[in-house]
Order: structure tokens, then sequence, then C-alpha cells
């Protein structure tokens, strides 16, 4: 006959298998990297009755943390961004590159850091345990998931967690895997639409060209004006579709410069080019640096890149400051120089560089604010929502 102890055990383990499996399933349901954190996320939260938590990922390229998910952040958090920021101070971070968070033996709950000197607000939170994504060695991220009442986790409790995160960090790399292959996908279109450009233009440029040299050659002759015009109105035509096309197919290509670099890494080296032949200062902040798709990337850039031409032009700054942070829902660029700024009254009066601007960061749903002080400076603002299709 089955003891209560048995019968505790059993249905304990039954339920650990059915955490596994909803979260296995909604693993192998995925698609898309953020999507696949959220999900994870919210489920862990809900199935172990937590109140909240996030996930961190390191960027491959530059070893440090940024933010990729949260769930039901705390109001305090919420309101002020700069506490998950993954430059600041976290000792769960820490410890984990400093490799002293290895196996399911040091998941342990820990006071949080971004917490700890917070009195409103955090709805009772303070503690929160670490789960560390690894790839073999490799350092992934880590989970934290946060509770206002816990007590001691038990052997059982951490080694579901653990196993969690296992799981977790196999599909993070599957993910990356499959990005990767998405990526080299691109380049070969990329160089195909490059080919496809340089076919179209030359041959256009072929048929004005014999058009032209042939109405040159019927004014020698004393030919009839109609005629000559007539010639030169299809030249004229076939310019237009010329030029037409080649602009629908470059809106298709990745800008140049941020071929094998992040948009972060583009921005850093575009800003202290621009820098060091203007001779300003230079303050360059990024946060959440990683690859976007390729539309998003070369708006931002685009943008970006007309701002300090203005800069450069008109701003007689001593020094540029940008900021760029890359958040799970947004994109946010922050441009502020301290040069002799104009009427902010007039700003898209004549200035087509800024309507250039504005104009793409509406193609992204995005807003650009535009803000100056004549004497004091200005500062342009680009926030752009993330889309599934922006996570590259």
């Amino acid at each position: 006959m089955e003891t209560l102890p048995e019968r505790d055990a059993l249905n304990r383990r039954n339920r650990e298998l059915s955490i596994l499996n909803d979260i296995a399933q909604a693993l192998n349901r995925a698609t898309d990297m953020t999507d696949t954190l959220h999900t994870v996320l919210k489920q862990v939260i809900e199935l172990f009755d937590m109140q909240t938590g996030w996930i961190w990922l390191m960027n491959d390229k530059t070893g440090k943390a940024y933010l990729a998910a949260v769930q039901n952040l705390p109001d305090v958090l919420t309101h002020k961004p700069e506490r998950m920021d993954g430059s600041r101070y976290c000792y769960c971070l820490d410890t984990y590159k400093k490799g002293d968070l290895e196996g399911a033996a040091n998941v342990s709950i820990v006071t949080c850091t971004r917490l700890e000197d917070l009195v409103k607000d955090t709805g009772g939170l303070l503690y929160h345990a670490s789960i560390p994504l690894y790839a073999h060695e490799r350092k992934l991220g880590m989970l934290n998931v946060v509770s206002a009442d816990w007590c001691e986790l038990s052997d059982d409790e951490l080694r579901l967690l653990y196993t969690v995160g296992e799981m977790l960090s196999m599909a993070i790399e599957r993910s990356k895997l499959y990005g990767n292959s998405l990526r080299l996908g691109m380049a070969e279109e990329r160089l195909r639409l490059s080919r496809e450009i340089h076919d179209t233009l030359a041959q256009g440029l072929t048929g004005i060209t014999l058009q032209l040299e042939t109405a040159d050659a019927l004014i020698d002759s004393g030919a009839d004006l109609a005629q000559i015009r007539g010639i030169i109105q299809q030249a004229l035509s076939g310019a237009q579709k010329n030029l037409h096309d080649v602009r629908r197919s470059v809106m298709d290509l990745r800008a140049a410069p941020l071929e094998g670099r992040t948009i972060g890494q583009a921005l850093e080296t575009l800003a202290q080019e621009v820098t060091a032949k203007s001779g300003m200062a230079l303050e360059f902040q990024c946060e959440g640096d990683r690859a976007l798709s390729p539309a998003l990337e070369s708006g931002i850039y685009r943008i970006a890149q007309e701002a300090l031409n203005n800069v450069v032009s008109h701003a007689k700054a001593n020094t540029l400051f940008i900021t760029l942070t890359i958040r799970p829902d947004n994109v946010h660029l922050h441009i502020d120089d301290d040069g002799i700024g104009f009427d902010s009254d007039e700003v898209f009066k004549g200035h087509f560089g800024l309507i250039g601007m504005n104009e793409r960061a509406n193609l992204l749903d995005g807003s650009l604010e535009v803000c100056s002080t004549p004497n004091v400076g200005t500062s342009i603002t680009v926030d752009i929502p993330m889309k599934k299709a922006d996570r590259a």
C-alpha cells in the first residue's frame, strides 16, 4: 500500500514533469528569440508562484550583459530603467562573469543589488534566485526570478530550476545558430541584389546613352525638332525609371558601414571619424548592443549620419554626446551637442536634413524629437518600437 510520503513524492515528481513538459513545448514552438525568452520567463514565474523576473544575455562580441526579457517588473524598476542597466554593478552578474556560478549547487537566493537600497514601490521584493545559462563552458547569460517571501530553496527546487536553465540555454544556442544561418542567407541575397542593380543600371545607362547620341546626331543633321524632342523624352523617361529601380533596390540593402558590425559598433566608428575630423570631443554610450534587422539598423544609422552631418555643418560644438539603448521592446537614440543651437519653432522649415530624418523615423513607426536653444545646444531623440521582424 502506498504511504503518504510516497504519494507526496510521486505528486511532486508529476508536477515537476508537467512543468518541464510545458516549458519544453514552449521552447519547441518558439521561432523568435525574444518570444522564447518571454514565454519561458512567464511560465517559470507562474508555475513556481513567483512575482517577477528578468533574463540577461551576454553580447558575443563585447562580452557585456544586456537586458533581453522582463516580466512584471516592480514600479520602481519600470520608472528607473537605469536600475536595469547592464553596466550597473550587479552581484549576480559579476560573480557569474568570474565563473563562480557553475552548477545547480551554486544557484542560490541572494539580496538583489538593484533593489536593496530602495524602499518604495518594490512590491516587497528583495531576494532572487540566479540561474546561470551556459552553452558548454561558454557564458550565455542569466535568468533571475524574484519573490518577496522566499526561504531557502530545497534541493528539488534548485534542481528543477537548473534543469529549466539548461533547456533555455539549449534553446538560446539553437536560436543563435539559426540566426547565423539567416544572416548568411541575407548576405548572399544582398550580393544578388548588388549584381542585379549593377546589371540593371548598366543596361539602362547604355540605352540612355544611345538615345542621347542619336539625338545629338540628329541635331547636327538638321532633323525635325519634334523628332529630336521625342528621342530626348524617351531618354529622360528611361533615366527616371532607372533611378526609381535603383532607389527601390538600395532600400533593401543594408548600409555598407554596417557590414560585419552591430549598429552600436557602426555608430561609434562613425562618431569617432566625425569628431576626429572636426576636433570635437566625444562621449559615446551603448547599452544592449546586438544584431537587429537590416532595415532597422540602416534606418538608425542614416538618421545618426544626417544628425552628425548637421552638427559638423552648423552647430560649432565642442562636445558631441551620443547614447544608444536597445531594449527588448524599443530602440532609443539620443544625440546631444553643446553648440550654438537654433530656434526650435523653426525646426523643420527649410531643414531638409531634419525632414529626411523625421521621415526615416516615421517609416520605422518611430518618432523623432528635436530640441534646441540658441547658444545652448541641440538634442535629437529617436524612439523606434521593436517588432518581431527587427530582431535579427
